[in-house]
């Protein structure tokens, strides 16, 4: 019966620092991972907006690079804007060739490919158009936007000198807004027909359109035929195309906007 106990105590002896062990380790564990949970991991302070957060850096880096390419053309740029990961110049028509010709040539630029060009129409502007060119610079995996104005019968110098690839934006840009580019090789419509009157994209281009356009079999060519709705009963207000952008009128402000409190009662008669 000793000779039993002796060994049973012998085999908890033996036990115990692993047991020991296993605890301390169990202890650690537990309580290092609230330690390094507290600690955080981000180098700028929280924001309830994750556009402040996400790009933050980038946004910086843009503002830095907008003002050296500021310096760089004083005479040429009006002015830059940084919206989250976007950096836009704006410069005036003149001015197009040679910012573009520098965003292509430059070695901090590298903008080799222009992705896109188009406009904006803001009728109520003195020069309601705004023409907007997107590059692509592969080296340094940037994009940047450039952006100029035009009235309509102004004339924006062509930019398929400096790239290729501008010879088809443009004529899109033309034959859906009407802006001209001068210089252009081959400046006609692209997505219209030659025939086609207004460009559609235009805010003062009627819904209906003017004429309508189709296929005629028998003659085997594209005829033009006055406009014919095939619903009955329906009132197109098409002499009237203003409407959808406004009478002209500046908008009121917020604080012009509030109720405004009703008089005070009148006094009471003395009798």
């Amino acid at each position: 019966m000793s000779l039993r106990l002796a060994l049973t105590a012998a085999r908890l002896v033996k036990q115990l620092p692993a047991r020991q062990v296993a605890a301390q380790a169990t202890r650690r564990m537990h309580t290092s991972q609230p330690a390094k949970a507290s600690a955080s991991p981000f180098a700028e302070p929280t924001s309830p907006n994750p556009s402040l957060t996400k790009h933050a850096e980038t946004t910086e880096r843009l503002h830095h690079f907008g003002a050296y390419v500021l310096q760089c053309l004083p005479k040429f740029i009006q002015q830059f804007s940084v919206l989250k990961d976007e950096l836009t110049l704006y410069v005036a028509p003149s001015a197009i060739v040679p910012v573009l010709t520098f965003l292509r040539d430059h070695s901090q630029c590298q903008f080799k490919s222009v992705m896109d060009i188009t406009a904006v129409d803001f009728p109520e502007r003195d020069r309601r158009f705004e023409v907007v060119y997107h590059l692509l610079s592969i080296r340094h995996g940037g994009r940047i936007r450039v952006k100029t104005y035009a009235g309509e019968a102004d004339a924006v110098p062509s930019a398929t000198g400096v790239f290729r690839g501008a010879d088809w934006y443009e004529r899109e840009t033309w034959d859906l807004y009407g802006v001209f580019f001068d210089d252009h090789p081959d400046l006609r419509r692209i997505l219209t027909d030659y025939g086609f009157e207004g460009h559609p994209l235009r805010k003062d281009f009627p819904l209906s359109g003017y004429t309508e356009v189709r296929y005629d079999e028998e003659r085997k060519r594209v005829v033009y035929e006055p406009l014919q709705l095939t619903q009955a009963f329906r009132n197109f207000d098409s002499l009237s195309p203003w409407e959808q952008v406004g009478d002209g009128m500046t908008p009121k402000r917020p604080e012009e906007l509030k109720h405004v409190p009703p008089p005070p009662p009148p006094p009471a008669e003395k009798k």
